[in-house]
């Protein structure tokens, strides 16, 4: 039943648009529109919601106001991703300090033992094997027995699957602040951190650990193994900065 039902039209677009406008909020609070995804057109949205046009139109642009979405360019709506406003300051003042990258990866240390934990406790049999693929991915990318910017894309679309695993919308925001300067500076340093023998191999191996947690539902195994995973990371950092290669 069509929810724009009422005797006064002005009032009705006003009440429907309200009414819309919550149900959109309410899809973006629990995950299930996530940052960066782009919403449906205004007429499937209206063909959804049993409303009019005006009233989907009218509940966007209070959405907008409120900092919610945005404006796509060439038409549509997407969910506001913080990375994509804060992405050039932020990825300079990481690439301009080592300190600040070593920041940026105690920051990670904290939050993603956190999300390990909760995907072993809550993963899907889908979000397993989207982890799996994620690692397989990483697995396959060139160049093989480094780590180039091949494998540094899929090391953190692995990390943004274990974070949809865990199930936080609070989470996956925060992440999307940190994933694409992540990406950026993986890339960046990835032949002056990752270059020794072995190191590809030896990530590969964090990463199944922390997988094989995961799938086995072993909460404390999978926070442990990011840890590692991340503490193996800040070391590198450390040696990087003593030895001034970067």
């Amino acid at each position: 039943m069509d929810i724009d039902n009422t005797n006064d039209p002005e009032s009705a677009d006003r009440g429907v648009a309200d009414r819309v406008a919550d149900a959109l909020h309410e899809r973006i609070a629990d995950g299930r529109l996530a940052p960066g995804e782009r919403l449906p057109g205004e007429r499937r949205l209206a063909e959804q919601m049993g409303a009019s046009r005006v009233s989907v139109r009218a509940a966007l642009q209070r959405l907008k106001a409120q900092g919610f979405v945005v404006s796509v360019r060439g038409g549509g709506t997407r969910v506001v991703s913080s990375a994509a406003e804060m992405d050039t300051a932020l990825t300079d003042l990481v690439r301009s300090k080592l300190d600040n990258l070593h920041d940026l990866a105690e920051i990670r240390l904290s939050l993603e033992t956190w999300a390990a934990r909760r995907a072993a406790e809550r993963a899907t049999p889908d979000q397993i094997a989207e982890i799996r693929a994620r690692l397989d991915a990483m697995a396959a990318a060139e160049p093989q027995g480094r780590f180039g910017p091949g494998k540094a894309i899929e090391d953190v679309r692995f990390h943004v699957a274990i974070g949809t695993a865990a199930g936080s919308p609070v989470y996956m925001h925060i992440l999307s602040v940190v994933r694409d300067v992540l990406t950026q500076m993986l890339s960046y340093h990835r032949y002056r951190l990752f270059a020794a023998p072995g190191d590809d191999e030896t990530l590969l191996s964090q990463h199944r650990a922390i997988f094989e947690a995961i799938a086995a539902h072993r909460p404390r195994e999978a926070e442990a193994a990011m840890g590692a995973h991340l503490q193996w990371i800040l070391d590198r950092y450390r040696r990087a900065s003593i030895d001034n290669r970067i």
